[in-house]
């Protein structure tokens, strides 16, 4: 296959992901809408027949489940193979520009979510993942540029390690910020929800406090990625393209505040009255400068890393 040949498989690739995606995303949604009644529902067969079982919400939100997570993974292995054929097509690493990051980065949120499943059970995280996936990828056309390679200054190793390093504790991140988000919801409605009303989608996802520690974890994790990232090899790579370690580029400056916020929360983890539903507020909040700091920065505000448009 020629450069251009690659270029247009990866292309029709990540369009096809993205279908594929939001129709994992529909069937999630489909999973959340069919669960309104926890028990069983029965009804007669016939005049004077027994009770039988007939096909209840909750047996089709368990089959709308399981097609949504057989979906993403269908997304993910389509999406691979545009990455990597970007790669090929570029013959360069696949994250040189805004587009390139958002397909690369979105692979790497879909593979930690699927991991997570089956070593987590995380399914009920599936409509935020994919529903970001969706809006990422399809909103990532509106700053696609063709494969070609780099601007001189991305000539360094340092990229692929700053720019992995961003994807892995973006995509825990953003794990992270679902679950603290679906804490919020849960550990309120645990608070005003009498036992006897407590029906549907929402009682059956974990204990609050199960979700919140899945939250913590992920965090935790993320977290000195994200300082290796943006704090270490970031420094690095700008003294090789630059001639300086740090010189407060608003991508730099955002990048400093996303990991102070982060911190904050790792340390109101383990501070007494900052626990719960305070923390969790910290995490969206480091969350949405993360977002900012890749899409609004990128796209607004100009600085030395406007070529990653």
């Amino acid at each position: 296959m020629s450069l251009a040949d690659y270029a247009n498989f990866s292309n029709y690739a990540v369009a096809s992901a993205t279908v594929v995606l939001a129709l994992s995303w529909l069937a999630y949604l489909a999973e959340w809408g069919f669960a309104r009644e926890v028990a069983p529902r029965k009804e007669l067969v016939g005049a004077g027949a027994p009770l039988a079982p007939v096909e209840t919400n909750e047996e089709r939100s368990e089959v709308a489940g399981s097609i949504g997570t057989s979906l993403a993974g269908l997304s993910w292995l389509i999406l691979l193979a545009g990455v990597v054929t970007r790669g090929l097509a570029a013959e360069r690493v696949p994250w040189g520009n805004m587009y390139e990051f958002a397909c690369a980065a979105i692979l790497v949120a879909l593979t930690a979510y699927l991991v997570l499943v089956r070593v987590w059970g995380i399914n009920w995280l599936g409509p935020i993942v994919t529903g970001v996936g969706v809006v990422v990828l399809g909103l990532s056309m509106l700053v696609y540029v063709p494969a070609g390679p780099l601007v001189p200054a991305l000539h360094s190793y340092w990229l692929v390690i700053h720019v992995a390093g961003a994807m892995i504790s973006g995509a825990a991140f953003l794990v992270g910020a679902g679950a603290s988000a679906l804490y919020l919801i849960k550990s309120r409605a645990e608070r005003l929800t009498p036992e006897d009303e407590r029906a549907g989608y929402l009682w059956k996802l974990p204990p609050s406090v199960a979700i919140d520690r899945i939250a913590y974890r992920v965090h935790a994790f993320a977290f000195p990625i994200w300082t290796f990232a943006a704090l270490i090899a970031g420094p690095i790579w700008a003294q090789y393209a630059w001639g300086r370690y740090w010189g407060w580029d608003p991508k730099e400056v955002w990048a400093f505040v996303t990991w102070v916020i982060y911190a904050g929360y790792l340390h109101a983890r383990v501070t007494a009255g900052w626990k719960g539903k305070a923390a969790a507020i910290i995490a969206l909040i480091g969350f949405a400068t993360f977002v900012f700091n890749f899409v609004g920065v990128n796209i607004f505000v100009p600085g030395l890393h406007s070529y990653a448009k």
